[in-house]
C-alpha cells in the first residue's frame, strides 16, 4: 500500500498518438509522437510484438507525463504510455472513452 500523497506526484495526461514508426534494430521498441496538448513527446513503447505502429495513429492513450527521459536504443523516451501487462496474452492499451483533450489530467 502507498500514501495518497505518493500516488499524487504521478502525472497522468491524455495524449493523442499523431504518428508511429518500429525503431531500427529493436524486436520491441515503436517510437510514438504523442500530443500533450501545449507539446509534442517522443516515447518509446516495447509493444511491437504485439502491435503495428499504425494501430496508434489517432488513439488517445494515457501517458505517465513526469516520468524521468530515458535512452534506448539511441532515443530519448520523454514519459510511458499505460497498457495492460498479461503475462500470456496481448497487453490492452489504456485509452480514454468518450470526449477528452489532448494534455488534459487523469485524476
Amino acid at each position: 500500500m502507498i500514501e495518497y500523497q505518493d500516488f499524487a506526484k504521478v502525472d497522468l495526461r491524455v495524449g493523442k498518438v499523431i504518428s508511429a514508426e518500429r525503431v531500427q534494430g529493436s524486436k520491441k521498441l515503436i517510437k510514438l509522437i504523442v500530443d500533450l496538448g501545449g507539446e509534442q513527446r517522443q516515447i518509446l513503447a516495447g509493444l511491437a510484438p504485439w502491435y503495428k505502429p499504425e494501430e496508434f495513429i489517432g488513439k488517445y492513450v494515457i501517458v505517465v507525463a513526469n516520468l524521468k527521459p530515458k535512452r534506448m536504443m539511441g532515443l530519448e523516451s520523454q514519459g510511458m504510455i499505460l497498457a495492460t501487462c498479461g503475462e500470456d496474452s496481448k497487453p490492452a492499451l489504456l485509452t480514454v472513452e468518450g470526449e477528452a483533450k489532448p494534455g488534459e489530467k487523469v485524476c
